[in-house]
């Protein structure tokens, strides 16, 4: 069962730990608010936290802001009777009213599966405009804090280029079944910004892209990975609605984890970084027979003749530019051989 303690999990910590583009230290004596404690990301943004806590006693409080408390009991068990992790029980669409100081704040609370962009588009839009403006406001109030949004690569919208700059912006069908995550990105990002040039909160945006690892939600996602992943999970054969010739990019957790880190210490107030791995662009077809390789099981790639389900990204895939993270030191180190390795593990007790 994926946890704190599982091995792949502590190798990876080590691995964060141990990066030489991080300096920690900036950490001592500051409180961390993680919101959306229970997506992959926030998951492993706070145990980085944890366990430098319990491996370095560093001084750091951390709370964690969830709505599914139950989850949050299960990811988090070892930690619920220390003093210096706290559960912040509430919605995220609700003002939050935690009084002491706040040092830092990772906000990625919200939704990006098909699944809830299908069934709960509503929801998706308010957590990131009513739950931006309310992550915004508790910074404000607290003079110095430092806020990291998780943004998102589709932001963009349907570009006519080779490459993607953080300057690079396209068109996007507001009516469009998955324009309720996109276009409510682009809005927090405004929200975030908008912050920063009247009380100049300190703010960076991730535009993040395709990112995977150990803890990701395998059952009702419907992004590529997380059903590829599921399958093989469950021993199922890996069934494609499309040639699989789309072409994408996946950047692994602890990768994508320390780059986070290094936005939350060195990353420029007011501006957004693009964070993806271009270094290996597969089709998709070539990862689930990946995937069906590393599998202990005899499981196969099957084409299937069905349509492709709505709430799909349907733009075509354009590299994203990473020059400007990679200026701050940042470089992607886990291959896609070994994160899906890792991943696939990560589900075995």
């Amino acid at each position: 069962m994926f946890s704190y303690l599982h091995p792949i999990v502590q190798k990876d910590l080590e691995e964060i730990a141990s990066s030489s583009i991080l300096n920690f230290k900036k950490l001592e004596n500051k409180t961390i608010l993680v919101t959306g404690v229970n997506g992959m990301l926030a998951t492993y943004i706070t145990y980085t936290l944890l366990y430098h806590i319990e491996h370095f006693h560093q001084n750091i409080r951390v709370l964690a802001l969830t709505r599914s408390i139950d989850k949050t009991n299960c990811l988090f068990e070892e930690f619920l009777d220390k003093d210096y992790f706290e559960i912040v029980h509430q919605d995220i669409c609700a003002p939050i009213k935690y009084m002491d100081r706040i040092d830092y704040i990772f906000h990625f609370a919200g939704n990006a599966s098909p699944y809830y962009i299908n069934h709960q588009p509503v929801d998706i839009l308010r957590s990131n405009l009513e739950g931006t403006f309310n992550i915004m406001e508790l910074a404000r109030k607290n003079e110095r804090c430092k806020v990291i949004f998780a943004s998102t690569r589709e932001v963009y919208g349907k570009v006519d280029e080779d490459s993607l700059s953080e300057n690079s912006f396209g068109s996007l069908d507001p009516l469009d079944n998955r324009s309720c995550y996109p276009e409510s990105k682009r809005a927090a990002e405004t929200i975030i910004r908008s912050y920063f040039l009247q009380y100049g909160v300190d703010t960076t945006i991730a535009r993040i892209a395709h990112s995977y690892g150990p803890g990701m939600k395998i059952v009702n996602d419907g992004r590529v990975m997380a059903d590829f992943i599921g399958n093989a999970v469950r021993h199922e054969n890996i069934v494609l609605n499309s040639s699989g010739e789309a072409v994408r990019a996946f950047l692994y957790l602890s990768d994508a984890t320390i780059a986070l880190f290094k936005l939350a210490f060195d990353g420029q107030a007011g501006e957004a970084y693009n964070l993806s791995n271009e270094t290996e662009p597969y089709p998709i077809y070539q990862v689930a027979q990946m995937i069906c390789e590393i599998s202990k099981d005899d499981i196969q790639v099957i084409f299937s003749k069905d349509k492709p389900k709505a709430g799909y990204c349907n733009y075509p895939r354009v590299a994203l530019d990473n020059n400007k993270i990679a200026k701050l030191g940042f470089l992607p180190q886990v291959n896609l051989k070994e994160g899906l390795i890792r991943t696939l593990n990560s589900f075995e007790s």
